[in-house]
């Protein structure tokens, strides 16, 4: 079977942490609320969706207040504009890339890609959407002067390094055939070229006269944002809400509702919000659950996420100036220790206690809802056996030599593991303990970094900056639409923690971007192998996947959530009342 020419979203390495949480919206969902429907199974009519009211969707979390997705960083902003923006593709259910704003065709020698953008699309000053909005996306992206963290999707361009060096005047790879078809060129055949490439035009017209250094504080991204999404902009107050009102020319077809209102709140004031009705959607932590069950106003939506959970082991460290990183760090070489770590931990208690039940164990750094994830009967099952960890511990060498109950290495010298993780909700300190009780039940002394659970911020500077005390820590990774796992689990990538370096797992890497890999088959089979080899090499522990949990009030109808996000054609949602 060819690989189907969708684009996907981009790369792992900006998706990690925030990017790829936002910008999966498909068509297709994995669950939804009493969807309306025109014909009922038994043939009879329902009532259209009524149109008018507003809803409210609430956050957790302040957004920094950065309404264009060129220039922003966090989830909570990317919730707003999921409403206001749209892309040139999304995704369907199996997390391919389909055709959105545009179409395209790929060139015989794979290079180059000729997109044909939807005519009659409008931004909500009424400007008339075409290519050269979606060039000077790029070309802004590209720019010396950008100050966001994007360039890395528009490098691959054919002439993009030239045009940020300032050694051209605009990228050679980008060609305006007329207003609504553009052709891209790329440096080097890849499979995942698309998925690298900056999906969201910018409205040039509008941004017309304001600097590329000065565009991210700029009024017309920060308080009179446009887009051409279903909703547009109408008033903002930083840090407590944005408030949207219906674009009746939205180019799918007028809006049920008259507005959104994303509005920050408290956690803790949350399930009364909910029950009085001033909040109608929000996501939820596993732990929020029991509490929220006891609303007869709400539904739950679930499902699974393109998340998961592991422990990191450390390798080494990065070199900065050559940007490598360098195995030099041998506490975890040995892959029978590596294998014990995890034979020892109880996760199905972990999930059961820690997370109401609402994750799932896994082998693999790979979510099951990719299409390229191995089979779990493919894969070692490293199920909760503490007998035969310390079988493997003994035959890797580590016995308790002096009777303290804890092992010594093969060396005889004392062994013991600084294990890091990071504060938040209660519950994260039983986690932790619980991971840290695990290992010394096998005899591995553990004890917590630091002494305590470290602040997010500061606990991800620790790591960026190799600090020693974090010899094992706990991460997790929402790895977005691209199964491309180089970001992650490349011997040199930045965000690869554990400093883990590998050829073999390079080369399977790198042989699931290769031309052959445009076949879909193919590369399914290419990284099932560079998932066999993690499954028994280890160089992190898999924990669980994570799911997607969100609450619905009754009364709005036709909220569907994929592995990516809630926002999904909200032009079709409506309230009953």
């Amino acid at each position: 079977m060819k690989r189907r020419f969708f684009l996907s979203l981009m790369s792992v390495l900006l998706v990690l942490s925030f990017f790829l949480a936002a910008c999966s919206s498909g068509s297709s969902s994995s669950s939804s609320n009493n969807e309306s429907s025109e014909a009922k199974t038994d043939g009879s009519k329902t009532d259209k969706p009524k149109e008018g009211g507003t809803v409210t969707f609430a956050l957790d979390t302040a957004p920094e207040g950065i309404l264009d997705f060129g220039f922003y960083g966090g989830a909570p902003d990317a919730r707003i504009l999921e409403f206001i923006s749209e892309g040139v593709y999304k995704t369907d259910k199996e997390l391919k890339y389909e055709p959105n704003l545009a179409t395209w065709e790929i060139s015989e020698d794979k290079l180059t890609y000729t997109f044909k953008f939807q005519e009659g699309v409008k931004w909500h000053n009424g400007e008339e959407l075409t290519v050269e909005d979606w060039k000077f996306a790029l070309e802004t992206l590209a720019n010396k002067d950008y100050t966001g963290p994007r360039y890395v999707n528009v490098e691959h361009v054919k002439g993009a390094a030239e045009y940020h060096d300032g050694k051209a005047d605009s990228i050679s790879g980008i060609e305006v055939v007329d207003p609504y078809t553009v052709k891209v060129t790329f440096k080097e055949v890849r499979v995942n070229n698309l998925e690298n490439l900056w999906p969201y035009p910018m409205p040039k017209k509008y941004y017309e006269g304001v600097a590329v250094k000065d565009l991210q504080e700029s009024k017309q991204v920060r308080q009179e944002a446009i887009g051409v999404g279903p909703f547009k902009v109408k008033k903002v107050v930083p840090g407590e809400y944005v408030e949207l009102e219906r674009f009746d020319d939205y180019w799918k077809g007028k809006p049920y509702l008259d507005g959104v209102v994303v509005k920050v709140i408290d956690p803790s004031v949350a399930a009364g919000a909910l029950q009085k009705g001033e909040v109608d959607l929000m996501e939820i932590r596993p732990t929020d659950l029991e509490q929220l069950n006891k609303l007869d106003n709400i539904e739950l939506l679930e499902g699974k996420a393109t998340a998961y959970s592991y422990i990191g082991l450390r390798f080494g460290h990065r070199d900065q100036a050559t940007l490598k990183n360098i195995a030099d760090f041998d506490k975890f070489k040995e892959k029978k220790l590596r294998q014990a770590l995890l034979y020892a931990l109880d996760r199905e208690a972990m999930v059961k206690a820690f997370m109401n039940n609402k994750a799932i164990v896994t082998n693999t750094v790979v979510p099951s809802v990719f299409w390229i994830a191995a089979d779990a009967k493919d894969l070692v099952d490293y199920k909760y056996n503490p007998e035969k960890a310390k079988s493997l511990l003994a035959e890797a060498g580590y016995k308790d030599t002096n009777g303290d109950g804890f092992v010594e290495d093969p060396q005889g010298k004392e062994f013991k593991i600084s294990f890091g993780h990071y504060a938040g909700p209660a519950n994260f300190e039983g986690r932790a303990k619980a991971i840290i009780q695990g290992w010394n039940d096998i005899g591995i002394k553990t004890e917590l970094a630091t002494g305590s659970l470290i602040e997010f911020n500061l606990y991800n500077e620790m790591k960026d900056n190799d600090d020693k005390v974090l010899e094992a820590f706990f991460g997790a990774w929402d790895t977005g639409a691209d199964p491309d796992q180089t970001g992650l689990w490349g011997s040199h990538a930045e965000w690869n923690y554990g400093r883990w370096v590998n050829e073999e797992s390079d080369a399977l890497i790198k042989e699931g971007l290769s031309e052959k890999s445009f076949d879909d088959e193919y590369r399914k089979d290419v990284y099932v192998k560079w998932q066999k080899l993690f499954n028994e090499e280890l160089p992190g522990l898999p924990l669980w996947e994570n799911q997607n949990l969100y609450v619905v009030n009754k009364r709005l109808k036709n909220v569907t959530m994929d592995p990516g996000t809630v926002v999904i054609e909200p032009h079709k949602w409506s309230v009953t009342e």
